[in-house]
């Protein structure tokens, strides 16, 4: 495969070019922020710290961190870094959690996000003569408009389909030719179970790539969304609080996903003590903008649990890589005392067989957790007898012990019975009143 690259001088550059670019940025980035931003600024002051104190990259441990708590303390205006009048649009996160995080774009930040879009399109092979049908949510998410931007980028014919009327979706696949797909992976995974309802295959289809983010999936989900869809899946990595999609991703050695460095500086630290921790740990990724103008996080905690490698890459890209986050230090399960990841059920679940489609419900009788996880058969397997389903579960529950070292309840459950997301899938109901 030839490698396809969007800026290439900045994507190839040198270890010490990509040090020496943003150590020329992060002392004005610091200033603009002490500036125009009193939240941050306070921050600061606390620690003890003056913008003249940070001269490269090297100082940024001196600085405080920010965290979603601040981004919700701080809502609405409290972190944006230029007035108003120089802003040009507005994205939001889903606020599961609370408050909804609002993050603000002047022009210059739209194109910077739009530029690290279009290097993800074309480092999965994308290019003018592509064509690229665009289902992750339009509207307060950033998937839709970071994709749709970043596919104008690149040339390619953009379909702005949103998420949603699977049956149409797969039409205009056909109709239209759509060559690259861009939506989150338990969507990908609902459009493979609609292409065969609807008595079609992979062959049926023109696809050969995907870009899939927003939420976790497995190794196991890429091999079953490739073979169902006939492509190769790439994973793409973004928050809403950084830009949106775009801050990293995957290129054909598909072992990692590259950071934008020249617009984003990772580190990984000790999520209890939050010191810096040397490359190849797995810790925490903090990031800090270096050249956001309407809302520059910096240090920003993203909870994100993973590993930074240098090695060299197959592909020709020099900036840092990002492994796949292995969960996160927030959305982590401490069950009977044993941290459960959704993402090792979901292993566990397709390794035996199984579809991705569950649901873990977590909950507290007589002060003790219990775990019960609903997984969705498939049509032929739905065809078992009680007893078949019974052992199954039994199996099933095992196995699951072998990996999360605690037994939970399993229950098999019939095709559809779980409802589907066409945004980010949910996986975690947790009933106990912990707070």
């Amino acid at each position: 495969m030839v490698e396809n690259y969007y800026q290439k001088e900045i994507e190839t550059m040198s270890h010490e070019q990509i040090k020496a670019h943003q150590d020329s940025l992060i002392g004005k980035q610091i200033k603009h922020v002490y500036e125009n931003v009193p939240y941050y600024k306070n921050l600061m002051d606390k620690k003890g710290v003056k913008p003249e104190d940070i001269k490269s990259t090297a100082d940024l441990h001196k600085l405080p961190f920010l965290t979603k708590s601040d981004l919700r303390e701080a809502y609405p205006y409290g972190l944006l870094a230029k007035p108003l009048s120089e802003c040009v649009r507005i994205h939001s996160t889903s606020g599961t959690t609370g408050k909804r995080v609002i993050a603000f774009y002047t022009q210059h930040d739209i194109d910077i996000w739009e530029d690290c879009c279009a290097r993800a399109i074309m480092a999965a092979g994308g290019t003018k003569e592509d064509v690229v049908q665009v289902c992750y949510g339009y509207g307060l998410f950033t998937g839709g408009s970071g994709f749709h931007g970043g596919s104008h980028k690149v040339g390619s014919l953009t379909l702005p389909m949103s998420s949603g009327n699977t049956e149409r979706q797969i039409q205009f696949m056909m109709d239209l030719n759509s060559t690259i797909l861009c939506c989150t992976p338990s969507y990908a995974a609902y459009i493979g179970e609609t292409l065969k309802e609807m008595g079609y295959t992979a062959d049926n289809i023109p696809l050969k790539a995907g870009i899939f983010g927003a939420e976790p999936w497995t190794e196991e989900m890429r091999r079953d969304i490739e073979k169902t869809l006939g492509i190769k899946a790439y994973d793409i990595y973004g928050l809403t609080e950084m830009c949106g999609p775009g801050v990293a991703f995957e290129c054909s050695a598909q072992n990692g996903m590259h950071i934008n460095e020249d617009h984003f500086i990772a580190e990984i630290i000790d999520p209890d003590t939050g010191e810096v921790l040397p490359e190849g740990s797995k810790g925490e990724l903090v990031f800090t903008c270096l050249d956001k103008e309407a809302f520059p996080l910096i240090r920003y905690r993203t909870r994100d649990i993973c590993v930074l490698t240098r090695e060299k890459c197959s592909c020709g890209r020099t900036h840092v890589k990002m492994l796949k986050p292995t969960g996160r230090s927030d959305d982590m399960l401490i069950i009977r005392g044993v941290n459960v990841f959704p993402s090792q059920i979901e292993t566990v679940l397709l390794e035996q067989g199984y579809t991705p489609n569950y649901r873990i419900e977590v909950d507290r009788e007589n002060n003790s957790d219990t775990l019960d996880i609903f997984v969705e058969l498939s049509s032929e397997q739905f065809s078992d007898t009680v007893r078949e389903i019974a052992a199954k579960e039994k199996a099933l529950a095992s196995a699951m012990k072998t990996t999360l070292g605690i037994n939970p309840k399993m229950h098999l459950v019939p095709p559809k019975s779980i409802a589907r997301s066409e945004g980010k899938a949910v996986r975690v109901v947790d009933k106990r009143k912990l707070h």
